[in-house]
């Protein structure tokens, strides 16, 4: 098991149980999706036995995890897979979603964001894009987003307004964390410059 580093085992219990069936060996993948525990059998007397399409087939479907949770640990591996989908499932929240890492070329699922997705990318996106939190309730916006599916979920501004905040306070402990914990010399300066309205400027780094 150990060189199990798929990130998908992530989303099952840690160690597989074994059964016969029929006189044939499978292991037994227990999902850890605290709403699910289904299991998948994988038979050893295969030329795939190792394959972990079935694994990767039942975590795009279900419930407590999705295509879009096993996209975001697919750079991932072993220990830092689990963490993220323990993490997941404990917090459960917006936050959460923030700690699904998408790296390389950009891909899009076939399915739907859920409501706590839709809340997740729109936090994401007004702060990179620095958009205000209203314009969810744009027209052009809505007619983009709702066309076509007029039931799709939109948070109100004051949501996005609250969710921003949240994800800026769980950051800031982080970081804060991170300076605290760290075992060595941090260095503070100063960076300055003048901006397109020539006030000049002047911000702690």
């Amino acid at each position: 098991m150990k060189s199990w580093t798929a990130p998908v085992y992530a989303f099952y219990d840690p160690v597989p149980s074994i059964e016969y069936i029929s006189g044939r060996k499978c292991q037994v993948f227990k999902c850890s999706g605290t709403a699910c525990r289904k299991e998948i059998r994988r038979y050893q007397d295969k030329s795939d036995a190792n394959a972990t399409k079935g694994l990767r087939d039942h975590v795009q479907s279900c419930k407590c995890w999705g295509a879009a949770m096993l996209e975001g640990v697919k750079d991932l591996k072993g220990d830092d897979a689990r963490k993220a989908a323990r993490s997941y499932l404990k917090d459960g929240s917006i936050t959460a979603a923030f700690k699904r890492l998408n790296k390389g070329t950009v891909t899009y699922s076939h399915r739907q964001h859920t409501k706590m997705e839709t809340r997740a990318e729109i936090v994401r996106w007004v702060a990179e894009s620095s958009r205000p939190f209203t314009i969810v309730h744009d027209r052009g916006f809505l007619c983009l987003m709702k066309t076509g599916r007029p039931g799709y979920y939109l948070p109100h501004p004051t949501t996005v307004s609250r969710d921003v905040k949240t994800v800026f306070a769980k950051t800031r402990m982080r970081i804060s964390s991170w300076l605290r914990n760290y075992d060595g010399k941090l260095n503070f300066a100063t960076d300055a410059w003048t901006s397109p309205n020539h006030c000049a400027s002047r911000i702690p780094v």
